[in-house]
């Protein structure tokens, strides 16, 4: 058994390094993109979308070319645990579930994807081993066109920069005359009649 071309113990590791726990979504979202990739022709250029904003994506990320960085992952927060793999010109693509249908010979699964005990009281070690003996068996694979707003018909034109007179860095002119931080709406707080505070070496 392989997920795209790793070990499950390989890829338990490369789960450790980069999310930096082995996150039960991460295994299960392993053999989401291992089946999604093998349904794709092959040297097809591809985009994703994940239906949630959680460990999901780091399956992804890790496993493809595709981040949330280089836009060729995009995140459509609608709760669902999927993931669509779709041709980027076309809209042509695969998605990727889980059956609820398939679970009931997975009880360590359906317990934790449908949250029917808390995490403290869930085996970390049984559901590991239960998502690796299970595989893909109870996911579902459906056929798709996403919507033309996530297609990429052209190439993005870059938007021009502007220098900020107050905190004096590069920001999207689109924007206004000062970036939004100095306007107030960065994330963090500042006086924005005095812009950005530095502090001087």
């Amino acid at each position: 058994m392989k997920i795209c071309n790793y070990s499950p113990e390989e890829y338990i590791e490369k789960i450790k390094s980069f999310h930096g726990s082995v996150a039960p979504g991460m295994i299960a979202g392993g053999f989401m993109v291992d089946i999604a990739m093998k349904n794709l022709p092959e040297g097809e250029f591809f985009d994703v979308i994940c239906e949630t904003q959680h460990c999901l994506t780091d399956a992804v990320q890790l496993l493809t070319p595709c981040t949330i960085g280089n836009g060729w992952l995009k995140i459509v927060n609608i709760s669902r645990f999927a993931l669509i793999f779709f041709n980027k010109y076309t809209g042509d693509g695969v998605r990727i579930y889980i059956d609820i249908d398939k679970l009931n010979k997975w009880g360590e699964i359906r317990s934790w994807f449908l949250k029917e005990k808390p995490k403290h009281e869930q085996d970390s070690k049984k559901l590991v081993n239960q998502l690796i003996e299970a595989g893909t068996d109870y996911l579902g694979i459906m056929k798709v066109k996403v919507k033309k707003e996530y297609i990429s018909t052209r190439k993005k034109i870059s938007e021009p920069n502007a220098i900020c007179p107050i905190c004096n860095e590069v920001y999207y002119l689109k924007y206004g005359d000062k970036c939004p931080s100095c306007s107030g709406s960065g994330p963090y707080e500042i006086d924005i009649t005095k812009g950005e505070r530095r502090t001087e070496k």
